[in-house]
């Protein structure tokens, strides 16, 4: 089964930072997008008890990294369409973006709004983490106009009122999903993954479901490397190396698997979603 992206054949990956240093590093080790977060809009109050990344990036950050990197592309964040948004989409143009992100959209009105802005000076890519926008989103591929679209399992899981983000994964609302996309010709991608070996749900499971759903996009979690948490630099660089050396050999061993392989791991995952969810709810009540 071979995994048709449109960088390397790899997952393109994603990270989060307005870490000069930290950025300099991922780049060194293949991270294709340094992801500068601008959104707070209302993000606290959706997700205000989730231990997620909460980012306080600014605009001067963007340009900051940008004249730094020279194989990286980055992407920036924005937030969620609201009046300011012409004036946020232009500074971020100015400050040197090379992709820009529109979160938690709800209808197609505000797609062609924020395409609008942008105008085709960068690249533009759709974060889907609504159950508005799981309605409304074959008009918004019909419509197009945009690059790519990413699914946020966070908010999309708090949308439908789930107890476990990977719920989308096992009950199939992602897989069909993908099939609108893939067969609208978008690239696209879904969630993040931890590193090799760790996660609620195994990175390596969720990393093959990823190459059986065509996605060719993925965030890089802060269990991958928890920048915040190691205070040395050179530890920062080894975790960042020994990762995602782990990841790349990993990949590369999904290549020589069949269908049959993919499709049990498919099952696997489903199992294990549904016990989680259990001793999640088991503990709330």
């Amino acid at each position: 089964m071979e995994h048709k992206g449109d960088n390397r054949g790899d997952l393109i990956l994603f990270y989060i930072t307005n870490r000069t240093d930290v950025a300099l590093i991922a780049e060194k080790y293949g991270v294709d997008r340094i992801w500068i977060d601008l959104e707070v809009l209302g993000k606290e109050a959706r997700q205000e008890n989730m231990d997620t990344v909460k980012s306080y990036h600014s605009v001067d950050d963007i340009e900051k990294i940008k004249r730094l990197l020279i194989t990286s592309e980055l992407m920036v964040r924005i937030n969620s369409w609201y009046d300011g948004s012409d004036a946020e989409i232009e500074a971020v143009i100015r400050a040197g973006a090379d992709v820009i992100m529109l979160p938690y959209w709800k209808t197609a009105e505000e797609v062609q709004n924020f395409l609008a802005a942008v105008n085709g000076r960068c690249k533009t890519s759709l974060l889907l983490e609504t159950k508005e926008a799981v309605e409304c989103i074959d008009y918004v591929l019909e419509q197009g106009g945009f690059d790519e679209i990413h699914i946020g399992l966070n908010d999309l899981h708090l949308s439908y009122g789930m107890a476990f983000m990977f719920e989308l994964l096992a009950d199939g609302t992602i897989e069909k999903l993908c099939e609108k996309f893939k067969a609208s010709g978008i690239p696209y991608g879904f969630g993040g993954i931890a590193k090799l070996g760790d996660g609620l749900l195994p990175a390596e499971m969720v990393i093959m479901e990823h190459y059986r759903l065509g996605s060719t996009r993925a965030i890089l979690s802060r269990t991958f490397c928890d920048n915040a948490k190691i205070g040395s630099i050179d530890e920062i660089d080894r975790v960042f190396r020994e990762n995602i050396e782990s990841l790349r050999k990993y990949e590369a061993s999904l290549h020589s698997l069949s269908d049959s392989d993919f499709i049990k791991n498919k099952e696997k995952v489903a199992e294990i979603v549904k016990d989680i969810v259990l001793s999640i709810k088991s503990k709330e009540n």
